[in-house]
């Protein structure tokens, strides 16, 4: 018998699994299930790539201050209040595992991005996920989870799996529910692609509150997953805390600069966000005259409910066979969903030719 043994909160974990990118025996395979950039890396970005290979024998900066400036002199915040990180899923692991632990609870939707959980469970967190209203956060249930125990709670807005934007009186109204010793972690991923004009990635609450931090990532809108850079905006007090458990240099020098570079790309924030609402809208309206029901979302994918399992695995399969991953949500207890993310031109359009034909043929 193995006498050694994590704590058991541990071992309830399953594995997290990313969205697939390779189908056997087929050579062109459309990528569609991580949200990924329609575009790839802005071209200066990439340059900057390249140009930093000459220097990966140094050490990177550990303070990441230049990058820190870069992204405060683009969303107008303080750089002393931003924290760097390998990607924003580090950060937000940071956080769980400083304000929460064993004897604690951690409040996140039904239908909220999968990590809150495992990395809930990892700290030791009693993990708390509240039924939703029409796959949209109900402010009201999440209040009344509330316990004595609870000291965080976990919202990203728009959400990922779903697309779903939860207005920004209830995003306030959430916030002003919570006890000032609850930390509220407002997970903003998908901010850049946000067209509604009363949206606030979380800002003005971090600004208003000390207990509130707002995660931003360079994964998505500015195409560079791969490096693994994220960012996250908090309270003064907060920072100090993840100055203290982060690793010396948890963000690469490569990653450092291609972010800088991809905040200075002339329009690339503007081009991608003018391709990917006219493209959801297209790619929405294209599956919804086939007969598929499509949810509303505010992000750079959709989430198309077939409303029968297997049917969806079907459509999965059909889109496969034509090269295409799209991302099946059973794991978010959505088995009759695909999560389709919006990419270029072309790739809209096969999607939505295979799935016509598919819908036509069951």
């Amino acid at each position: 018998m193995n006498a050694l043994l994590p704590r058991p909160s541990i071992l309830s974990i399953e594995p997290y699994v990313g969205g697939e990118s390779k189908i056997p025996g087929v050579n062109r395979i459309i990528k569609l299930s991580s949200n990924e950039g329609a575009f790839g890396p802005p071209p200066m970005a990439q340059e900057a790539i390249i140009a930093s290979a000459r220097e990966a024998h140094r050490y990177p900066d550990g303070g990441a201050t230049k990058i820190r400036e870069a992204i405060g002199a683009k969303f107008g915040l303080d750089p002393a209040r931003i924290v760097c990180g390998n990607g924003s899923d580090e950060l937000i692991a940071y956080l769980i595992l400083a304000y929460g632990g064993e004897g604690t609870e951690l409040i996140m939707p039904a239908h909220g991005f999968v990590m809150y959980d495992l990395t809930g469970r990892y700290a030791g967190c009693r993990v708390i996920k509240v039924p939703e209203k029409n796959l949209l956060a109900d402010v009201d249930a999440m209040l009344a989870a509330v316990g004595p125990r609870t000291k965080l709670v976990c919202l990203v807005n728009p959400n990922n799996p779903t697309g779903a934007l939860l207005p920004q009186s209830e995003v306030k109204r959430l916030r002003a529910g919570l006890r000032d010793d609850i930390l509220l972690i407002l997970d903003s991923a998908y901010a850049e692609y946000v067209t509604d004009p009363d949206y606030d990635p979380g800002q003005a609450l971090v600004d208003a509150s000390g207990n509130t931090v707002m995660t931003r990532t360079f994964s998505k809108i500015f195409g560079l997953g791969g490096l693994r850079l994220g960012w996250a905006y908090m309270p003064p007090q907060v920072a100090d805390v993840l100055a203290r458990i982060r690793g010396p240099f948890n963000v690469n020098a490569t990653a450092m600069a291609a972010g800088i570079a991809a905040l200075a790309e002339p329009g690339w924030i503007e081009r991608s966000v003018a391709h990917n609402t006219e493209w959801r809208a297209k790619t929405v309206a294209g599956l919804q005259a086939a007969g598929i029901k499509v949810w509303p979302s505010a992000c750079n994918f959709i989430l198309a409910d077939f409303e029968d399992a297997a049917r969806a695995k079907a459509a999965d399969a059909a889109l496969r066979a034509r090269g295409i991953i799209v991302r099946g949500v059973g794991g978010y207890s959505l088995p009759t969903c695909l999560r389709i993310t919006i990419g270029t031109a072309e790739e809209c359009q096969m999607v939505i030719e295979g799935l016509t034909e598919f819908m036509r043929d069951v």
